[in-house]
């Protein structure tokens, strides 16, 4: 069974596995199907689940909001995570030049409230700046902040892909602690771990979330010769540890690291998902974690 486990201090509860939703539009599911999926993760434990207002070219929200609309009392066994702040172009915003950041007091207030109607919802668990922002005043995202959270529309408030620096500036402006900062962590790409952001969560005991943790599929399948390195190593490890496959192997090593990530599960899969979850099973030695940061690398450590 999957734990619940505190995100920061007076911080919310959330499961240590995530379920996303990003891809929820290629899943092709009807609302029963949706619906079916998600009692299906929560009955394993994992019930805290991430959106953001673009997923899915601004429709995952509202296909979520569907499957909740068949039975609104499931609200109240999960922990709802969206972002806003990034403006894409398209065919359905054709006013825009440009994909582009926008942390204004008005849009956050705007972009919150339009992800309760298409969540069908009445609060947000944690509502998140997607992007680090170089536009962001600080003071005017800690005024909507606080709006929403007086308002009762928004419990509590993070960040995601945001630089130590950033973190520190916005949380500089809040009374109440930012509750996790969401990076991409995966063994082609772990900036986070050496730029000083999860060594910032390790120093104000917030968990981070982890997205992309399986690179986007090309650990399993890209040819260039980083992602092969990877594969043939994690095949290694997955023998020696009992895995069954190498995305739990993968799952093991982002967990492995003392920031305590929440890895977030992309696919719409529930053996997939269970999957996962047996990873949390799975521990690497210091040496096996360090196999794969040499492989990605390509070198020794220093």
């Amino acid at each position: 069974m999957v734990k619940q486990v505190t995100m920061a201090p007076n911080g919310p509860q959330f499961s240590e596995l995530v379920q996303g939703y990003w891809r929820l539009v290629d899943w092709g599911m009807t609302p029963q199907q949706r619906l079916t999926f998600l009692k299906q993760h929560i009955e394993l434990g994992i019930t805290t689940v991430d959106h953001a207002d673009i997923y899915g070219n601004y429709e995952c929200d509202r296909l979520f909001g569907e499957a909740i609309a068949l039975e609104k009392s499931i609200t109240d066994q999960i922990q709802i995570v969206t972002k806003c702040n990034i403006m894409l172009c398209g065919d359905k915003t054709p006013e825009r030049k440009v994909n582009h950041y926008n942390s204004s007091k008005q849009h956050i207030i705007a972009s919150a409230e339009n992800s309760l109607r298409n969540l069908q919802v009445d609060n947000i668990d944690v509502l998140l700046l997607h992007r680090a922002d170089v536009l962001m005043n600080a003071d005017e995202v800690a005024e909507a902040f606080m709006q929403l959270k007086a308002q009762g529309k928004v419990n509590h408030f993070g960040v995601s892909n945001f630089t130590p620096r950033g973190f520190e500036l916005l949380q500089s402006r809040l009374d109440s602690p930012l509750v996790t900062n969401q990076v991409e962590i995966n063994p082609l790409n772990f900036d986070a771990a050496h730029d000083g952001t999860l060594d910032l969560m390790q120093t104000v005991r917030t968990r981070p979330m982890a997205w992309s943790c399986l690179g986007g599929g090309a650990i399993f399948s890209a040819n260039d010769q980083q992602s092969q390195r990877v594969r043939d190593e994690l095949e290694l490890i997955k023998h020696e540890i009992g895995a069954a496959s190498i995305d739990q192997v993968i799952y093991a090593w982002v967990r492995k690291l003392p920031s305590n990530p929440l890895p977030i599960i992309g696919s719409g899969k529930i053996e997939r998902v269970q999957a996962a979850i047996s990873a949390l099973e799975l521990e690497l030695t210091n040496e096996q974690w360090y196999r794969v940061w040499c492989a990605s690398k390509g070198h020794g450590v220093p």
